[in-house]
């Protein structure tokens, strides 16, 4: 099998950061190679000099033999190279067709768009990747695993040689998944070459025929993946053996007082919902997507209405309409989305973790204390253990786990006494989960009280005290957190049982 792809001492500098230090390895033709690494390992520098996003600084890609350089994605796409992002590049009111032909449109000999030619193109890219999707939809009303079937007909539909898949199955249901690798085992087929970044270990082993290690910025190695254990691959992530991720959960928390009591909790999404919290407890959700995990944590801190709500903190009754009613009791939601919905991605760290907190940090004038800011700024970033070269670097620079300890910190700020994690480790490598979830278990340790959303059992058995597993907007089951099983948690996620 001869090489399609060729890198060799690929060198990128940022100011005052190497992002990545003379990287060299071969990628065959039509296998599926996988990328891992930590979070800031240079994985996604990597992928964006490979898709024309950045220029190296130094070192040489060559493509079927012949040394390339991609000055911008277009030019990357022309010549072969396309990636499927994690978040989706689609203008969601232009049907699939339009998305598919953006920016290359067919034109009839009027100058006017061919839409026959162009659906006609569409049906036969989608056909080939045995895709049936409605070609009128607005993209918006697609399913997530449609609209990423569009991404990857985008880049089949320009002759795609070497496909980049970027945390691929991060939304998808295990259905969805299923179809995704039929599909990759299909494009596999018809010569087409994968890249296949995931930190879900399993998928590697799974899917993949060869694997790349990258930490710091540096090649750790190249290894067939039929050769190597998931043990074999932490150990090259990580540079360590991690025996066991999940800290010890503490024993006798039974008596602690329950801080949190919600005695109902009904609205279009979740119906009949209660439960209640104690302090310095960790209480997981679990259940299958559209289960109502979120909805029910949306719908407490007032983010969406609720037809009926009763709620008590320390034995007092609270009226939370909205979020900000939810942090004045000392309640704070760290999103699913840290990108869309908890940072502010081209501010600082500094900003971002100000951000709740301005009014404590200012005088009665208005003015903000910089010399307090900078103090409760550094703190955060010593006690989280935040990456970064200084809290002026930009939230979008970081890795994912060292932005997620940055939402983190601007709830930890305000004080909070219940924290609500919906899927506080997704699209985060194995070594930085390690260091969340110490956080998460000092922090229960020190009297905070958490729950935590999860579509991972191992982290819903390996962190919870309790778990309340729902199914279709209702509390399905509460199981005691020494009693929880993966096979119980999801008899009951699938409809099993009563409460």
């Amino acid at each position: 099998m001869d090489n399609v792809l060729e890198i060799e001492n690929i060198t990128k500098e940022f100011p005052g950061v190497k992002a990545l230090k003379g990287v060299s390895f071969e990628v065959k033709r039509g296998e599926v190679h996988a990328l891992v690494g930590e979070n800031g390992a240079g994985k996604s520098t990597l992928m964006k000099i490979l898709s024309g996003v950045y220029t190296p600084t130094t070192g040489k890609i060559r493509l079927d033999g012949k040394e390339v350089i991609f000055n911008d994605p277009k030019q990357a796409q022309q010549l072969g190279v396309s990636i499927i992002h994690q978040e989706f590049s689609l203008i969601p009111y232009l049907s699939s067709v339009d998305n598919i032909f953006l920016g290359r449109e067919k034109k009839g000999a009027n100058r006017l768009l061919d839409r026959k030619k162009m659906r006609k193109e569409a049906e036969e890219v989608l056909q080939r990747l045995n895709a049936n999707i409605d070609l009128n939809k607005p993209v918006a009303h697609l399913s997530v695993a449609n609209q990423q079937f569009i991404e990857i007909a985008k880049a089949i539909a320009i002759d795609t040689k070497v496909l980049i898949f970027d945390e691929p199955t991060a939304s998808l249901t295990g259905k969805e998944i299923d179809k995704l690798f039929e599909l990759i085992e299909k494009l596999k087929a018809d010569g087409v070459t994968i890249i296949y970044i995931s930190h879900h270990l399993d998928e590697i082993l799974h899917m993949c025929d060869r694997m790349t290690c990258l930490r710091d910025g540096e090649w750790v190695g190249t290894r067939e993946v039929k050769d190597v254990s998931k043990q074999d691959i932490v150990k090259m992530m990580v540079g360590r053996e991690i025996v066991n991720v999940f800290p010890e959960k503490p024993t006798g928390n039974g008596k602690a007082e329950i801080l949190l009591d919600v005695k109902r909790l009904h609205n279009k999404s979740v119906a009949d919902i209660q439960f209640s919290l104690k302090k310095g407890e960790i209480i997981g959700i679990a259940g299958l997507v559209g289960s109502g995990r979120t909805e029910t944590v949306r719908a407490l801190i007032g983010a969406d209405p609720a037809q009926e709500k009763d709620v008590y903190i320390n034995g007092q009754k609270v009226d939370i309409k909205n979020p900000t009613d939810a942090l004045s009791h000392g309640i704070a939601l760290i999103p699913e989305s840290r990108k869309t919905q908890g940072l502010v991605l081209n501010m600082t760290i500094k900003n971002n973790i100000s951000l709740p907190i301005l009014k404590d940090l200012s005088s009665f004038l208005g003015l903000i204390n910089k010399k307090k800011e900078d103090g409760v700024i550094e703190k955060s970033i010593q006690d989280l253990l935040i990456k970064t070269p200084s809290s002026q670097q930009l939230v979008k620079n970081l890795s994912g786990g060292n932005q997620q300890k940055v939402v983190l910190a601007k709830w930890l700020n305000t004080d909070c006494k219940i924290l609500i994690f919906d899927e506080p480790t997704r699209g985060i490598d194995i070594g930085a989960k390690e260091e969340i979830y110490k956080l998460m278990r000092n922090l229960a340790d020190k009297g905070l009280s958490i729950i935590m959303i999860s579509s991972e059992l191992p982290e819903i058995l390996g962190m919870s005290d309790r778990v309340l597993v729902m199914h279709k907007g209702r509390i399905k089951a509460e199981i005691n957190g020494t009693e929880t099983t993966s096979e119980k948690v999801m008899y009951y996620a699938t409809g099993g049982g009563d409460v």
